[in-house]
């Protein structure tokens, strides 16, 4: 039975201590939050001490760490644990900065501990299935990736203050799912952006609709388009084209029922939110986690693929600023 500490007991935190508690084979020992009281909530909910970092990283007892805290721990929370020899689950991004990042990446290197970052999306059911009959082969060598991810509505503007701007909080799951799905590493991003939910996101230099055009060195295309306003609920739409055929994952629904009069056929609208909508995800996620720690199998999602994300999303940055494609250097 692998032994965690957990740093962060916010909303996402939350999750991973639930999904910790279902496995059955892990055991939740110590929370770490600067909110004293939703450290010892938590904490209670699921049998563990509170404490702080130092100490839950110097317990021999203690195997592996969720860092679900604030972006902006993330990175020095991962060298820590590196540093003390546990297995690190860490929640998207590292960091905003990719020289940090890589500065992460080097300690955990040193430290030759697994990391696995949070790209949840990978998980997901549906999406799983896709993939694997794109390795399959069912449509034949890929060409192109249509993403298209609309959240039902914006998060607070004090959020969006130090978020790190939409491609680097929102767009960084969609950078990774290309990658994926693509197979080949892109090479080039041109990025579009605009304001068009809220100006008050202009205002702290943010963007709320995007869209990002990808091209491998092969040719392969992929396409991303973002919202923050979805008013039928939580849009979630994948489409890969091959040389055979394509394949579609669609929206998840709350029931299937449909109804047919003499107006019209309707089905309900999409889940609301990404916490009901990936909750499979979320499971399906931190068991890969436990099971590649303990059997000590390759992660299939890595710190590499998490400074990949951050990679893209520089680039996308820039394109939106300069007008221009940027070349990936990888």
């Amino acid at each position: 039975m692998l032994t965690f500490a957990q740093f962060g007991a916010g909303r996402i935190g939350q999750i991973h201590a639930a999904n910790l508690a279902s496995t059955g084979a892990t055991r939740l020992r110590y929370v770490v939050d600067v909110n004293a009281e939703a450290a010892a909530k938590l904490a209670a909910k699921h049998g563990a001490q509170v404490t702080d970092v130092k100490t839950a990283l110097a317990d021999p007892a203690v195997d592996a760490v969720i860092i679900a805290s604030s972006t902006d721990t993330h990175a020095d929370l991962a060298i820590a644990s590196a540093k003390a020899g546990k297995a690190i689950f860490c929640e998207k991004p590292i960091d905003l900065s990719l020289k940090r990042v890589d500065q992460c990446l080097a300690a955990v290197k040193k430290a030759r501990v697994p990391m696995f970052v949070g790209f949840n999306r990978r998980f997901d059911p549906s999406f799983a299935a896709l993939h694997a009959r794109i390795a399959a082969g069912q449509i034949g060598a890929v060409e192109q990736v249509i993403i298209s991810r609309r959240d039902p509505g914006l998060p607070p503007i004090a959020y969006l203050k130090t978020s790190g701007g939409q491609f680097r909080d929102m767009t960084i799951h969609d950078f990774d799912m290309a990658r994926w799905l693509l197979g080949e590493e892109p090479t080039e991003v041109f990025a579009y952006g605009s304001c068009l939910v809220d100006p008050a996101v202009a205002k702290v230099g943010d963007t709320d609709s995007v869209m990002v055009l990808m091209k491998t060195a092969s040719g392969k295309l992929a396409h991303i388009n973002n919202s923050r306003r979805a008013s039928y609920g939580y849009d979630q739409r994948l489409e890969v084209h091959g040389a055979k055929g394509r394949l579609l994952a669609g929206n998840r629904v709350a029931t299937t029922v449909e109804l047919a009069d003499g107006a019209a056929v309707t089905t309900e609208k999409p889940l609301y939110f990404f916490l009901e909508r990936y909750a499979d995800a979320y499971r399906a996620e931190l068991a890969a986690f436990v099971d590649c720690v303990e059997n000590k199998k390759p992660l299939p999602v890595t710190a590499h693929d998490g400074r990949m994300a951050i990679v893209l999303a520089e680039a996308a940055v820039k394109s939106l600023k300069t007008g221009r494609p940027v070349k990936i250097k990888g």
